[in-house]
C-alpha cells in the first residue's frame, strides 16, 4: 500500500542510482551488518508495530516478520513507490513524508527505526519529537548511523603509518555540527549533490533526552570483509577496530515536549545555520 504527500528531497534527484544501490536486500552492508543489528535490537513480537523513518526502498520492511504492522516513511517519492513495488505484505504501507515535520498518521507504534537515514536530515531533533509523538510508552526506537565519529565526509580519512605497518583515521573536526555536500558522482559534470548533516554523539544523547528518550544500548559495527595481499593483516586489524556504524537503541520513558516549546538551546542546535564542512 503506498500513500502520497507533496515534499521536497535531495535523494529524489539521484533517486535512480539509490534505487539500483538498495533494492532487494539492500547493498552489502545491509545485507551482512546493519540488517541483521537492527533486528536483533528492535527484538520484534508477532504483533509489534514498526515506523521506519527515512525507509528508502524498504529494505528494513522486506526483511522483518510479515507478521509485523510497518509504516515506512520517505520524503523521496520514487522511493516509496519502488519500495511498495517489491513489498507485498499486506501489513505494509509506505507513504511519502518529511519527517522533520510532523506526520499526518494516526497510530502509534511500538517500535521505530532510522536505518542509515538520520545522517541525510537536517533537524535530528525535530525528527525524534515526531517519532515519539507517535510511539506507546515503552517504546523501543532503533538508530543506526554511519559512524559520528570516524566517518564525517571531507572530515575523516585513512592515513597509513609506513614505520608501524599501522593504518590509522584521521579525523578533522567531530565536536561541531556540520551540513556537508556530498557530490553524488565525482568527476561527472553536472553530478548532483546531496547533503550530509554530522552531530557529535553527544548532541543525539541530548535531543533524545529531551524529547522522552533513554539510550539503552550502543553497539559499534565494523565489517565483515577480508581484505588479500600484502598489506591484508594491516586491513584487517583496522578492519577490526575502526567500526562502520553506530547503532543506538532508545526506550521512551515519558512523552516528548510539546512542538514549538523547545528553545534554541535544548534543541541542541546552533542559533545559526550549522557550517559546511
Amino acid at each position: 500500500m503506498y500513500r502520497q504527500s507533496r515534499t521536497k528531497t535531495s535523494w529524489e534527484r539521484d533517486s535512480k542510482w539509490y534505487k539500483e544501490a538498495t533494492g532487494g536486500a539492500g547493498n552489502y552492508f545491509h545485507e551482512h551488518v546493519v540488517i541483521p543489528g537492527a533486528r536483533k535490537l528492535l527484538q520484534l513480537s508477532p504483533k509489534a508495530k514498526v515506523l521506519d523513518v527515512g525507509c528508502g526502498t524498504g529494505v528494513l520492511g522486506r526483511a522483518i516478520p510479515k507478521t509485523v504492522s510497518y509504516l515506512g516513511v520517505d520524503a523521496a517519492p520514487s522511493l516509496i513507490e519502488q519500495a511498495a513495488r517489491e513489498d507485498h505484505t499486506p501489513l505494509h504501507t509506505y507513504m511519502v513524508a518529511d519527517a522533520t515535520r510532523p506526520l499526518t498518521i494516526d497510530t502509534d507504534f511500538t517500535h521505530a527505526a532510522l536505518i542509515l537515514s538520520l545522517q541525510n536530515m537536517k533537524d535530528p531533533f525535530g525528527v525524534f519529537q515526531n517519532i515519539a509523538g507517535h510511539m506507546v510508552p515503552n517504546g523501543m526506537l532503533v538508530i543506526v548511523l554511519n559512524h559520528p565519529c570516524f566517518r564525517i565526509p571531507r572530515q575523516s580519512s585513512w592515513g597509513i603509518d609506513e614505520t608501524n605497518k599501522l593504518q590509522y583515521r584521521r579525523i578533522n573536526r567531530y565536536l561541531s555540527p556540520l551540513e556537508i555536500p556530498i557530490t553524488m558522482h565525482p568527476g561527472k559534470q553536472n553530478s548532483t549533490v546531496t547533503w550530509s548533516y554530522h552531530f557529535p554523539l553527544s548532541d543525539y544523547a541530548a535531543m533524545l533526552k529531551t524529547n522522552g528518550f533513554v539510550i539503552d544500548t550502543i553497539e559499534e559495527w565494523a565489517s565483515d570483509r577480508k581484505s588479500a595481499g600484502s598489506a591484508a593483516k594491516m586491513e584487517n586489524r583496522t578492519r577490526r577496530e575502526i567500526p562502520l556504524f553506530l547503532a543506538l537503541r532508545a526506550i521512551k520513558f515519558r512523552p516528548p515536549v510539546k512542538q514549538g516549546a523547545a528553545t534554541q538551546a535544548a534543541r541542541n542546535q546552533p542559533a545559526d545555520p550549522p557550517p559546511r564542512g
